[in-house]
């Protein structure tokens, strides 16, 4: 049972890795794009920067738990997390980017969102045995603390493809949670 749930995840997931809404390099926009379809309010760069700082570190914790992982469905959801977020990042910093300097500028400091390097070293240092539960409590709070921004953001989103993108990354981070944290995860 505990399968077919990972499987559904994942078949949830990975179609979100491959549909995200890349930018179109300027030189190639169509002519018909509004300003408003791709200009990105104050709020819009403060979540994509705080998702970008987020997704890094996320990927920072899959790389140190996905080798040492024993439980197949759980390498199998660390996997998917990896490729999902990995799109999402590339997506994000094109985004930032083609917003320009000015978005980049004022870089906000959004450590308070990011787990703690004891959190890290745990995990670093985890023996064998504990690997898997000590990867889907540091996971799974992680994969909330980006559910909860992205919720958040859904409802104050000026750009229509961050709000799209903050709704995704609700739904898909949410799913996660489940499968980190349910019965079958405990």
């Amino acid at each position: 049972m505990a399968r077919a749930v990972v499987l559904v995840a994942l078949a949830a997931l990975l179609p979100a890795a491959g549909c995200a809404d890349a930018p179109t390099p300027r030189a190639t926009r169509p002519a018909t794009a509004s300003p408003t379809d791709t200009a990105l309010g104050t709020l819009d760069v403060i979540y994509l920067t705080m998702m970008v700082a987020h997704t890094e570190q996320t990927m920072e914790i899959v790389r140190l738990g996905r080798d040492r992982v024993t439980d197949p469905e759980l390498r199998t959801l660390v996997a998917a997390i990896e490729v999902t977020e990995a799109d999402e990042l590339t997506t994000m910093r094109a985004w930032l980017r083609d917003a320009g300097p000015a978005a980049t500028a004022g870089r906000h400091d959004h450590s308070g969102h990011l787990a703690a390097p004891g959190d890290l070293a745990r995990l670093r240092n985890a023996p064998a045995g504990q690997a898997d539960a000590v990867l889907r409590r540091l996971l799974g709070s992680h994969q909330q603390e980006a559910a909860d921004l992205a919720r958040a953001h859904v409802a104050t989103a000026t750009s229509p493809r961050v709000r799209e993108l903050a709704g995704r990354v609700e739904q898909s981070r949410t799913a996660e949670v489940r499968l980190l944290t349910g019965p079958a995860g405990r």
